[in-house]
């Protein structure tokens, strides 16, 4: 468990819990292993602060043994190095065949087989042939240790990723402070994270709590620690009672997916109605909520017998609602009946009482106002709830409205709440600009009032174009991944993406492709299995199936790429999906020419995503041709549906083109928007290179944690930037 929390805080911080010195140790005694350590860390682009390297010195030998083990294991997780990356071609990038030459090499390698040839020549004579047939197709012809030895050592180079691993407290106090900001988030967590706050949750149930769980997916996961504890449960609304009940039979607590109940023990059954009729006596009007999930209250109820335990007539209520033997108008079939007799002001009015559903529905609110009269009311109703409704909730309405200045007919992209992405016309009008400029100004003015005074602000202009994390949803686990709809620069001569996956019982095969669109969206060439070489780059070949994982790459020399746009996308050919599978994820990596190298340098990785979603086509980000000719990468994290089977590049382009030309057009609320509005309360603003630091505390936004801060600084990084979005 403890070495479990310690791989979970340096996947999460980039800190390292530092054992205390051991009574007796002489002085140094760990100093050889430390730095060994940390030459250890800089060969996979990892490495020790002085800070950390200073603790961990006066450790015994032993100690900082053990703890270089895990935390090296836990680093080549991160990016992507725990597993071994083979290629089809032995060489790649160089020599890799023109495709038609090499099928037809596969082909004769196949009628130079006896025990093959007599089915090839049967499909050759029907005139179609499946490459899987043949047997030197798809799968490894070489040993990775074969494949190790026809590269030369990868040559440093300034460019290099090197990430530093900070000094941290205790593990006590790392696991606590972990907890306290993934408990009272003010976004939501994303699959990954919530699992590691479950974690946490278990471990940190009795010390220090949140002072608010605002998202009620995380308190249904500290609930259900909270329950096996035997403490209070946090629980204002039926729903959380039925978010706890998925919780406990490890199902879905966002409500998205049916969850199979299990038959609880009487302890939890007793403790699940309890909690329902307080709910239920203290607010009976709770009620309406019901309808909402009323089939999962009905197969709950089916778990919890509620009709054995007489002495919680509330928790009975519920389930007569859900079984419509008691009638109770939900909030949101209310709202629906004004709106049908055209009352827009009434709708307005209910809806105050609601705030964030009310903002939630503004647009339509606005869209179907006849006149200014209906409008001013309904303006009026939205200031007078805009200062009870949360950060997230204010931000994600300042990012919508700033969205709105595209006239009816344009495209819109609809991407929900687990990365599925369609497109189809806006036939909304637009907003006027008077109405949008008069939300904004509110908008604006009440997120200024809850941002913290930041004191002393250094910000690192890298940071300023990485959208706000208004959802964990939006993006993915791993290292380098940052929020749908953040920009960043690339830098470097050779770009080389690469997959792996590992399925976990049936054959499965995943494609990696790479799409090349000119200004306009038009297609102008792309590279996957059935185009293996281009005058900007190479695949490395077809690899069909994954029994002990497999990899594929494709290299890119960028000073030769015709077109604007870089669209790299993963293809599920045949098999189990991404969520499935046992293991997949995504990356990239950026070389110089010069630096040879195998195909896969975890030193050389920018990035390296999870791939977890629906759908059979993933599309976790563009690369965009900026007006200076340098490029830049877009995060997408969207999955297109596709086919059940064969999914290919030639295919999708035209839909790809389609979504990336909508995902493209919309402007997300990024960093910038938000250190503008702290800005005007710094006392100091400053676009920080690293040269000088103040001497008191600074509030410090960038994309890395920098070095010698001043003590009680505030550091906000990729991996705790949810913390800037107020509560």
């Amino acid at each position: 468990m403890l070495h479990a929390l310690e791989r979970l805080i340096v996947r999460h911080t980039l800190r390292l819990p530092v054992p205390a010195a051991t009574a007796g140790a002489g002085a140094g005694a760990g100093d050889v292993a430390a730095r060994r350590f940390d030459a250890a860390l800089m060969s996979v682009g990892f490495k020790l602060s002085a800070g950390a390297l200073e603790a961990l010195s006066p450790l015994p030998e032993e100690t900082v043994l053990a703890v270089a083990g895990r935390t090296l294991d836990t680093v080549r997780e991160i990016v992507g190095d725990h597993v071994r990356h083979n290629v089809y071609f032995v060489d790649f990038p160089d020599n890799v065949p023109d495709t038609f030459d090499f099928w037809t090499r596969c082909v004769s390698e196949a009628l130079d087989d006896d025990t093959v040839r007599p089915g090839v020549l049967q499909r050759l004579r029907a005139g179609v042939l499946d490459l899987l047939t043949l047997p030197s197709y798809g799968v490894y012809r070489h040993t990775y240790e074969e494949m190790l030895a026809a590269h030369d050592e990868l040559i440093a180079a300034a460019g290099d990723r090197m990430t530093v691993l900070h000094r941290g407290g205790t593990l006590d106090e790392e696991a606590t402070a972990l907890y306290l900001s993934l408990a009272g988030s003010t976004t939501p967590l994303g699959d990954e994270h919530l699992n590691d706050l479950a974690l946490l949750a278990a471990h940190r149930v009795g010390g220090p709590q949140p002072e608010a769980i605002p998202i009620r997916e995380h308190r249904a996961v500290v609930n259900r620690a909270r329950l096996d504890a035997g403490a209070p449960l946090l629980v204002d609304t039926v729903t959380d009672v039925l978010r706890l009940a998925c919780a406990l039979s490890d199902g879905d607590v966002a409500l998205r997916e049916p969850t199979r109940f299990r038959a609880p023990s009487r302890p939890v059954r007793r403790a699940l109605l309890g909690a329902l009729d307080a709910v239920v006596a203290e607010s009976p009007g709770k009620l309406a909520d019901v309808a909402a999930h009323r089939e999962a209250w009905k197969r709950l109820g089916e778990r919890l017998h509620p009709h054995a335990y007489p002495r919680w007539p509330g928790a009975a209520e519920v389930f007569a609602v859900a079984r419509g033997e008691k009638k109770v108008p939900s909030f949101d079939s209310r709202v629906e009946e004004l709106l049908g007799r055209g009352d827009v002001t009434g709708a307005a009015g209910l809806l105050t009482s609601a705030p964030g559903r009310l903002l939630r529905a503004l647009d339509r609110l606005l869209r179907a106002a006849d006149g200014p009269e209906e409008r001013d009311a309904v303006l009026a109703a939205f200031e007078s709830s805009v200062p009870r409704v949360s950060g997230r909730v204010l931000l994600s309405l300042r990012e919508h409205v700033q969205n709105r200045r595209r006239a009816a007919g344009e495209r819109r992209v609809f991407v929900n709440r687990v990365g599925a992405a369609w497109v189809t016309p806006d036939t909304r009008p637009p907003l006027p600009p008077q109405v949008r400029e008069r939300l904004c100004a509110v908008l604006d003015a009440e997120t200024r009032r809850r941002l913290p005074a930041p004191g002393h602000l250094l910000v690192d202009p890298a940071v300023l174009d990485v959208a706000l994390p208004l959802s964990g949803r939006a993006t993915a686990a791993g290292i380098g991944v940052l929020p749908r709809g953040s920009v960043s620069p690339v830098e470097g001569r050779l770009l080389r993406f690469f997959t792996y996956w590992k399925q976990t019982a049936e054959c499965t095969d995943y494609d990696l492709s790479a799409l090349v669109l000119d200004e306009d969206y038009e297609t102008v060439t792309w590279l996957s299995y059935t185009a293996l070489t281009d005058v900007a780059g190479r695949h490395s070949g077809d690899i069909t199936d994954a029994p002990e994982g497999a990899s594929e790459f494709i290299d890119l020399r960028l000073d030769s790429v015709r077109g604007s746009y870089i669209v790299p996308q993963v293809n599920i050919y045949d098999g189990e999906g991404f969520e499935e599978v046992e293991e997949s994820f995504f990356g990239f990596m950026l070389r110089e020419s010069e630096q040879k190298g195998r195909p896969f340098e975890p030193r050389t990785v920018r990035t390296k995503s999870e791939l977890r979603g629906p759908g059979r086509v993933a599309l976790p980000l563009a690369f965009e041709r900026g007006e200076d000719g340098g490029w830049r990468a877009r995060w997408l994290h969207v999955y297109l549906r596709g086919n059940p089977s064969a999914n290919r590049v030639e295919e999708n382009r035209v839909s790809v083109a389609v979504l990336l030309r909508g995902l493209l057009a919309r402007t997300p609320l990024t960093v910038r928007h938000l250190v503008g509005l702290m800005g005007a309360d710094a006392t100091t603003t400053t676009w920080w290179d690293g040269s000088t630091l103040p001497e008191g505390p600074v509030t410090y936004i960038g994309l890395e944690r920098p070095a010698g801060l001043p003590p009680g600084s505030r550091v906000l990084t990729p991996e705790n930037l949810r913390d800037l979005i107020p509560a």
